[in-house]
């Protein structure tokens, strides 16, 4: 078991996370090391080789807690535990001495909003455990009387859709559920909650983890009086999840400013281990971002607007400028996640008529997410990656027959998660080599140029290009380090080129449609440029070479971006 003592954080809370790389690995479609088509911590430790060498620094683990599998990990049944399914704890260790002595540090999810409603909590709510059970778990969760004409007792509504009431017969009462109705909220009102999970978070620290990952970090309390929502509007019949959620003001379901209570003394917690509190904090507004993420709060959260734009300027202009001073510092960058579509596929130009206009689009769309990333990867903040990230993946191709995700109606695929959660693809054979036997989620088998033994060593694949831009990132982090949060834009707010200069560094891209230059100061020196990093299908690798900023220009492509000392 490796630990962690609170004597030895120190410097300054030890900010290790600072302008640091992540990445996310959803661990059931990453590696599996048993062959029963579910990956698992095993298969974590046998790609620990894979994730330094890409150049990470810490790695961000998707829920491996015991579950039913309501939610895919998300409905967590034992907080301090290992499910059998990914390992059991002398894994978790292994995996933590493993990556520490890779220079790697480990981040696990917490799920603290809710429990699955198979948790002993829960069920001793129930009265499954009998009445004394009953009485001390009850208030755990949120319970209350219907209204007064029957029904739930106000008018929230979950986030994956429908009432966030369900009826317990047995009672006569309703309980919360922001999510499934078999993941019942927790109280934070009640004290007893807070003191159980400051337990939880020690159990994992003591055990060496590096940080935490805070799932629904807005959602925690609740408003006291369970106030209904004001409603925007009436819900349209056959109405999909987002547009029922967004038929309301959420001014009371979440957003509470109380959860800041429960991070502030979390934080306590952590400082002591010099580990990373963040969390997933989803808001568009980053004044809204500012009221999640105080000074004195998590040290930081993912900033989701990244997730949500289409490749088009001047939304990629605002949401890389729009967050500032302090609060620049203090955000994950991530433009993928096991929740919503990869980039590329997000990214990539529309109306595909036959295979190789899909082929060459996706390459637009895998071009365009790098240089992306190379633009967030000097910014203040922390980087992370998702999964296939950096092998250029779009997501996965999954029939309606196999659709497993619970989010959305089971006839339509794309209002689910399942095509960005399909299996890590590693080599030849069948499944790409992430399993021997049929994968949890059966999805269509990648071609070979996209899985990692195609890529590993080959010029100018996209793989070998994100470990030549992590290795540049790397090397500078001394200059980011002193120039802190500041940042001078130098594209004058308009026009296809988007440019900086933080420290000792340019960075610049073009998000236009056509070649444009970018005017350089006198002595500067190229450091990394996507062009020729990989297989941009805008350009030839002759025709970038030559770019060598001669006239103190540099010519780029679109979907493109370079990085400069000077």
């Amino acid at each position: 078991m490796t630990h962690c003592s609170p004597a030895s954080a120190t410097d300054s809370l030890r900010r290790w996370w600072a302008d640091a790389v992540g990445y996310q690995v959803y661990v059931r479609s990453f590696a599996d090391s048993d062959n029963d088509g579910v990956g698992d911590l095993g298969g974590v430790i046998t790609k620990l080789d894979y994730l330094a060498r890409l150049g990470v620094d810490f790695v961000w683990i998707t829920p491996f807690y015991p579950t039913p599998g309501h939610d895919w990990g998300y409905d967590v049944a034992d907080y301090c535990n290992v499910d059998p399914l990914f390992g059991d704890l002398a894994t978790l260790d292994r995996l933590v001495a493993e990556a520490h002595g890779r220079d790697m540090r480990i981040v696990t999810d917490l799920v603290p909003n809710h429990t699955s409603s198979d948790h002993r909590w829960f069920q001793a709510a129930l009265g499954n455990s009998g009445a004394a059970d009953r009485e001390r778990y009850r208030d755990y969760y949120i319970w209350r009387d219907p209204a007064s004409g029957g029904g739930p007792p106000n008018n929230w509504v979950g986030y994956f859709g429908g009432p966030a009431w369900t009826l317990d017969p047995d009672s006569g009462q309703y309980y919360l559920h922001l999510f499934l109705p078999s993941q019942p909220d927790l109280n934070w009102r009640n004290p007893a909650v807070a003191a159980e999970w400051d337990d939880v978070l020690r159990f994992w620290l003591d055990r060496g983890v590096d940080g935490f990952r805070v799932d629904v970090a807005g959602g925690l309390v609740k408003d006291e009086q369970l106030r209904s929502n004001p409603q925007l509007q009436p819900v349209p019949p056959g109405a999909s999840r987002w547009e029922q959620w967004d038929c309301f003001e959420h001014l009371h379901d979440v957003f509470q400013p109380e959860s800041q209570d429960v991070f502030r003394r979390w934080r306590t917690i952590c400082d002591g281990y010099g580990a990373f509190l963040h969390g997933e904090t989803y808001h568009l507004d980053p004044r809204g971002m500012d009221a999640l993420l105080p000074a004195d709060g998590m040290h930081g959260g993912y900033w989701f607007a990244p997730m949500h734009i289409e490749w088009e300027t001047a939304e990629i202009r605002t949401t890389l400028r729009a967050p500032t001073g302090d609060l620049a510092e203090r955000l994950l960058w991530a433009m993928s996640s096991h929740d919503m579509p990869r980039a590329p596929t997000r990214f990539a130009p529309r109306g595909v008529v036959s295979s190789d206009d899909r082929a060459a689009q996706n390459g637009w769309g895998a071009a365009r997410t790098l240089a992306f990333n190379v633009l967030a990867a000097f910014l203040p903040g922390t980087l992370v990656l998702y999964q296939g990230e950096e092998l250029g993946l779009t997501d996965g191709e999954v029939a309606v027959a196999d659709k497993l995700d619970p989010v959305g109606p089971d006839s339509d695929v794309g209002a689910g998660r399942d095509g960005c959660r399909t299996p890590m693809p590693w080599g030849n054979g069948p499944h790409n080599g992430f399993s021997d036997a049929e994968p949890w989620l059966r999805s269509a088998d990648r071609p070979h140029i996209h899985t990692v033994a195609a890529q590993d060593g080959a010029a100018r694949s996209w793989l070998e290009a994100y470990r030549e831009l992590f290795a540049v990132q790397r090397a500078a982090r001394h200059d980011l380090e002193a120039a802190g949060a500041n940042v001078t834009w130098t594209d004058g707010g308009d026009g296809p080129i988007i440019s900086y200069r933080r420290g000792g560094l340019m960075v610049a891209a073009n998000v236009g449609d056509t070649a444009s230059d970018v005017p350089l100061a006198v002595g500067a020196t190229l450091l990394y440029d996507s062009t020729t990093a990989c297989r941009h299908p805008g350009a030839t690798r002759a025709a970038a070479a030559a770019q060598d900023g001669s006239g103190g220009v540099h010519s780029l492509p679109p979907a493109s971006a370079a990085v400069w000392r000077i």
